[in-house]
């Protein structure tokens, strides 16, 4: 692609720089307020003609983003822009993949509809695949998906010393082994029961094994904390120091941060989501996704 230009929607505005110095790329100018009455204006302050264009968006608390994200994909169309894009590196509305219940919105399907009609290609970061095997299941447009935990891995062998890498509950087993290989570390796994959003047991077989190594919970997505939370203060009770908390993308709704730093040593992740923990940059192997794009 030429030297394209990168507007930072609402949100995301403090991952620009970042992202426009890996990509060799320009950074545009948006206005983008609020009417008295909580409509959006938006306006498209930098010349897009013939260019391509990157939208970056992290999709976390999504609702008040998707419709200046829609807005300023139009108006770019609009103005003449070549290609368009939407660098996402948290990717929304993954949770619902089946009406569990009757008469359930499944919204996983409707967002994605709505993003593939208004963008040529996505780059998101490990995004939430359940029950989809690939995002083009549900995509009409080209995505590409960056995968965290080779950066993860990388922060571990370099920060921690003689690491047990932990993993929330079975589902993470695949991804928490790959963590563990690239770090060099054993890993374990926990026996999670959820009886209610908040509500976890966690059992961490054959944890006590390893008494003498520094424990590291690893999660792709952290949002309530409370599952790190019980999974630390299980490990203390065993005799564990405080695990240090590695995770991809730091949601933490609420106080969840504040209750988990309660009892971790260290909270630490990527910038997927601004958050005062982000320690870890993917900018740079988003850019080269971004390089690869359509």
């Amino acid at each position: 692609m030429n030297r394209p230009i990168v507007f930072a929607l609402p949100g995301s505005e403090a991952l620009l720089q970042a992202l426009c110095t890996a990509l060799d790329a320009e950074p545009g100018a948006l206005e983008h307020r609020q009417f008295p009455d909580g409509e959006t204006y938006l306006r498209i302050e930098s010349d897009v003609a013939d260019r391509h264009v990157v939208l970056l968006s992290s999709l976390d608390r999504p609702d008040g983003k998707l419709l200046p994200l829609l807005f300023a994909a139009d108006t770019l169309r609009e103005l003449g822009a070549l290609k368009l894009g939407l660098v996402a590196p948290y990717l929304a509305y993954m949770r619902q993949d089946v009406r569990f219940h009757p008469g359930e919105a499944v919204t996983s399907r409707t967002f994605a509809a709505l993003l593939s009609r208004h963008l040529d290609w996505m780059v998101t970061v490990d995004p939430h695949l359940h029950r989809y095997h690939a995002l083009a299941e549900i995509y009409r447009i080209p995505t590409q998906v960056v995968h965290a935990a080779p950066l993860l891995a990388a922060w571990i062998k370099r920060n921690v010393a003689r690491p047990l890498i932990i993993g929330p509950d079975m589902e993470s087993e695949q991804w928490v082994a790959q963590v563990a290989a690239d770090a060099d570390a054993p890993f374990l796994v926990c026996e999670k029961v959820r009886s209610g959003d908040r509500e976890v047991t966690i059992s961490i077989p054959n944890a006590s094994a390893f008494l003498d190594r520094q424990a590291v919970l690893v999660d792709d997505i952290t949002s309530s904390g409370r599952t790190l939370a019980v999974a630390a203060r299980q490990l203390a009770s065993m005799g564990f120091a405080p695990p240090d908390c590695v995770v991809v993308h730091p949601l933490f709704a609420g106080d969840a941060a504040q209750v988990l730093g309660g009892y971790v040593g260290r909270i630490v992740s990527t910038n997927t989501i601004v958050h005062t923990s982000n320690d870890i940059d993917m900018m740079p192997v988003i850019a080269e996704a971004v390089r690869n794009a359509p």
